[in-house]
């Protein structure tokens, strides 16, 4: 965490005064309560892609947000549900929703529209650095929960990782160097995210991965993030052996999102 950039730590200092800012509303107790009498059955985010990749086909996490620290706005008309709908047909294998506040303009709202509009699982898209979210995102209706390598010291990695599997969510580990890696490839999980966005300077390239790819044994699934824009860009994961991705702002910047995603993944 010493070396995290300004932009991650700017958006952790952040999140620990909204924790506070929540529990002072809705106990650590309270959540917890509200996580445990959670109804909605888990709908198998990691299973959902491993179904995707078994037939032959790219295991794609459709992203659904309206801005970025870097971009601003990307999505004007943004109505979750309709984004969820159109991924879901055209055959994303789950979906991926921010619900942070005030750096991507997303609510947890948000999360239980795009789920309710489908049949696709839904990770919660956040910056977790504390069990309240976790629960959190149990109780919001979450399938799988990302943690950012970057933004947690190993203990806390650890933590959160274990507390998020016991209480039934999947997790998406993601990394964008040797270092992160190795903390990853450390905990049981299944599937890790490589971040192509350089945390540092918000630049994308998709090196990134491929320069981490020989690292990661064959059991893990590798899913790329950030910077696949073309249908060029999918085909040269999948030359390397890469058939599962996230993607989102190429997708929420045209009217059908969907559309997109079909145009991506032919």
């Amino acid at each position: 965490m010493q070396d995290t950039p300004t932009v991650l730590k700017k958006i952790i200092q952040r999140k620990y005064e909204e924790i506070n800012e929540r529990s002072a509303t809705l106990s650590f107790a309270d959540i917890k309560v509200l996580a445990n009498e959670r109804h909605t059955p888990f709908r198998g985010f990691v299973d959902s892609m491993l179904n995707k990749l078994a037939k032959g086909e790219s295991a794609v996490i459709a992203e659904i947000k309206k801005a970025s620290p870097s971009k601003g706005v990307i999505r004007e008309h943004f109505v979750p549900a309709d984004c969820a709908k159109s991924y879901a047909k055209a055959g994303a294998a789950c979906l991926s929703v921010l619900t942070d506040v005030d750096f991507f303009q997303g609510a947890d709202e948000y999360l239980k529209q795009a789920r309710a509009a489908c049949d696709l699982p839904v990770i919660r898209k956040d910056f977790l650095v504390e069990p309240y979210q976790v629960y959190e995102a149990k109780a919001m209706g979450a399938d799988c929960v990302l943690l950012i390598v970057a933004a947690l010291e190993f203990e806390k990695l650890k933590e959160l990782n274990e507390l998020a599997l016991e209480l039934g969510l999947d997790v998406l580990v993601e990394v964008h160097n040797d270092e992160e890696l190795e903390q990853a490839l450390a905990l049981p999980n299944k599937l890790i995210g490589i971040n192509n966005r350089n945390l540092h300077t918000f630049e994308v390239g998709l090196q990134t991965t491929l320069d981490l790819l020989e690292q990661i044994p064959s059991e893990r699934v590798v899913v790329t993030e950030s910077g696949i824009l073309a249908p060029e860009d999918v085909a040269l994961m999948r030359r390397h052996g890469v058939n599962s991705f996230l993607v989102g702002e190429s997708m929420m910047r045209v009217p059908e999102p969907g559309d997109k995603l079909a145009e991506l993944f032919r």
